[in-house]
């Protein structure tokens, strides 16, 4: 029997047909997508593999009637989710990780997880924590910045290996940032050492100048395209590159109904485990894009070290002054989630930032009384 028919057979009148509405979960295959239709009664009325093509795709959905179709978040599910909608779909992206029934299932194979997402979609679609993918404008351009962000991993890489490479030789390289790193950094080492080490260096500076290329191009991208960057940049700690990933990823800045939810969408609120009377100090959840919690990270991190005087900058030093050894760590999280907290508030109301308006408020207030 041919594997794409269907096991739990009707009339073929009925497959071909099928009364009511219809749901169709599908699971994603880097090549090949497993789909599951079932009926308006839940009865599967089709089974069958596609390519994981937009041709494929277009082929099998275009004939069929528009109805709600589930697929799992992935590297495809973007422009799978984008070809779906604009045939007339309505397309929930579901973060089956999030959902038991499928990520701790026993019987797991593309099978079982499509009609799986199809069920669950059928009855609920908020059983699948549901995620919203960004335009395809939007994922254009951040991946200008994800490739400056591979760029500087591999050119850091480099650096590490060139150094410790000349350690090993009882030789150092000079003490600089990687973007002062070349081949001018092997003067005064050992002559066999440095030519050795100059493969390496020749490439740090090849790295150095695309890194720099891609900046003038983010730098563009933010003025032309994105003018409302320049309101995230108030912040001091806040440039281009933090403004713009932040702009990108989020992408619809009306998507959450209220700027504090922004902390939780980038994984940078605790986990809760609370039982009875414990309420014991988790982690951070680390959901949510991980490139711009970093991001946001380092921002935390000038803001509490470098940065000027600010309410933020308060607020953090006296969390990390409450003692412990990962009081400074707590901290800088605290302020990284604040501070993307703060950056949506901007972006919405358009405001000028004041970096010290609540600490006059305050005194004022204090006065007054």
């Amino acid at each position: 029997m041919n594997k794409d028919s269907n096991r739990r057979q009707r009339s073929k009148g009925d497959r071909k047909n099928p009364e009511g509405p219809i749901t169709i979960g599908m699971d994603l295959g880097d090549r090949n997508s497993r789909c599951c239709v079932l009926d308006e009664a839940g009865n599967i009325v089709e089974e069958r593999s596609i390519a994981t093509t937009r041709k494929g795709l277009t082929a099998y959905f275009g004939p069929k009637r528009r109805c709600r179709v589930a697929i799992e978040v992935g590297t495809h599910s973007p422009w799978v989710s984008r070809l779906l909608k604009g045939l007339g779909f309505e397309v929930v992206v579901a973060n089956a990780r999030q959902v038991q029934l499928i990520s701790a299932s026993s019987r797991k194979d593309d099978r079982m997880e499509a009609e799986m997402l199809a069920r669950l979609v059928r009855v609920d679609p908020k059983l699948l924590r549901p995620i919203q993918h960004r335009s395809e404008q939007a994922q254009s351009h951040l991946i200008r910045i994800r490739v400056r962000a591979a760029l500087v991993e591999s050119r850091s890489q480099q650096v590490n290996a060139a150094r410790g490479l000349a350690k090993a030789m009882g030789e150092r390289l000079p003490a600089c940032d990687t973007d002062c790193v070349g081949v001018a950094s092997v003067e005064g080492l050992g002559e066999d050492l440095a030519e050795a080490l100059k493969p390496l260096l020749v490439q740090v500076q090849s790295l150095t100048a695309q890194i720099k290329s891609c900046d003038a191009a983010i730098e563009q991208i933010a003025r032309t395209k994105y003018p409302e960057t320049k309101l995230l940049q108030q912040v001091k700690g806040v440039g281009t590159l933090i403004a713009l990933t932040f702009v990108l990823t989020v992408d619809d800045r009306d998507r959450f109904g209220r700027s504090r939810d922004v902390g939780c969408y980038f994984g940078l609120r605790p986990k809760r485990g609370d039982s009875g009377e414990k309420q014991p100090q988790l982690r951070i959840t680390r959901e949510g894009d991980v490139y711009l919690r970093k991001l946001l990270v380092q921002g935390a991190h000038y803001i509490l070290a470098k940065g000027p005087d600010t309410d933020l900058k308060r607020w953090g030093g006296k969390l990390a002054e409450r003692g412990g050894k990962n009081a400074r760590k707590r901290a800088v999280v605290a302020v990284a989630r604040k501070l993307g907290v703060l950056l949506h508030r901007l972006w919405v109301t358009g405001e000028e930032y004041e970096p010290l308006r609540n600490s006059r408020n305050h005194s004022r207030t204090a006065a007054a009384a």
